[in-house]
């Protein structure tokens, strides 16, 4: 029952119930109850799997079942997407072995719930087609492109010490993706260390040409990383994107034309540029296991050895206390 109002501002909230009323009835999704938890799943585009999850729509579907939602955020770089992950503005993502080195050392509350395995074709330096660089040991006082903290920083150093030469004898440049890219186009770059989409694209487009990949040098896994408060209190959610992986990862390798012509418009790249790539990667996601984690040790203690992070940190610490899924 209305309080005791006069006659035009009863009216008036009469009328806007009325119309509240009217707007709910043309919308009636706004009726239904919200998700009782949305996994915010920090991704990159050239995170392919992520990619084909969000354009597919199977992760809203698998976790609606489960009265969870999903939200996607963008980030240009696994660092970045680390990032986000310590303050809280994601739960998941999937990084290269670099990032999540640099976030533990910062003291991020992240655990490793996964990996794809080794895809050491899928990141390369590359030097312009017209280029009269010929090895890595020719790289000497030359600008060498790179994300800072991404999974080629430590190719970089592997690849350096493997032609005798030292990370401090090159000239690290730091630059996001894009912003390497146009530097690397301009010549203000004589070589640019990075991973695919951006490696095939460049190759493609440009005609770059690849100095060295990782092969006999590094393994270049892919980890998939959740805070660890969001693991614990609701494992059925992190289940659920697992199996999820898993499946789409079975279809994407089955199906790679297809799945190209989905992501590539996604990633704003040419199909024939996204299949390259994604024919470099494997999909295959497992839990870690003793092995992996420490090949990601020995990249921690690399790091700390190059002073790149300021304190040895324990991979162990950052590995999930419940059983994997």
């Amino acid at each position: 029952m209305l309080p005791n109002l006069n006659r035009p501002h009863r009216r008036r909230i009469l009328l806007r119930a009325a119309v509240a009323a009217a707007v709910l009835a043309a919308n009636p999704k706004w009726l239904r109850a919200q998700p009782a938890v949305t996994l915010r799943v920090g991704y990159q585009k050239s995170a392919s799997l992520f990619v084909l999850q969000k354009a597919q729509g199977t992760l809203e579907k698998r976790l609606a079942a489960l009265g969870a939602g999903v939200q996607w955020v963008e980030f240009p770089a696994g660092p970045q997407l680390l990032e986000g992950l310590n303050v809280g503005s994601v739960d998941v993502g999937y990084v290269g072995e670099a990032p999540p080195i640099f976030a533990q050392a910062a003291g991020a509350n992240f655990v490793y719930i996964g990996h794809d395995p080794a895809s050491p074709t899928a990141e390369a330096i590359v030097v312009p087609k017209d280029s009269a660089l010929k090895s890595m040991a020719e790289l000497k006082g030359r600008k060498v492109a790179l994300n800072k903290g991404s999974n080629v920083h430590y190719l970089l150093v592997k690849l350096l010490e493997k032609h005798g030469l030292k990370y401090a004898d090159i000239q690290p440049v730091f630059l996001a993706p894009a912003d390497a890219r146009a530097a690397f186009e301009r010549g203000a770059v004589d070589a640019w260390a990075i991973w695919d989409p951006f490696l095939a694209a460049v190759e493609k487009q440009l005609g770059a040409r690849v100095l060295a990949d990782g092969r006999g040098v590094v393994d270049n896994f892919n980890y998939y990383l959740a805070e660890r408060g969001f693991v614990d209190r609701h494992p059925k959610v992190i289940q659920a994107l697992f199996d999820d992986l898993t499946e789409r990862g079975r279809w994407l390798k089955s199906h790679v034309d297809e799945a190209a012509a989905v992501i590539a418009p996604l990633q704003g790249l040419d199909a024939e540029v996204v299949k390259r790539s994604i024919q470099r990667y494997e999909f295959n996601v497992t839990p870690l296991t003793p092995a992996v984690a420490a090949r990601q040790q020995l990249i921690a203690d690399a790091f700390h050895g190059l002073k790149l992070i300021p304190k040895p940190i324990r991979i162990a610490d950052a590995l999930p206390t419940r059983a994997a899924p």
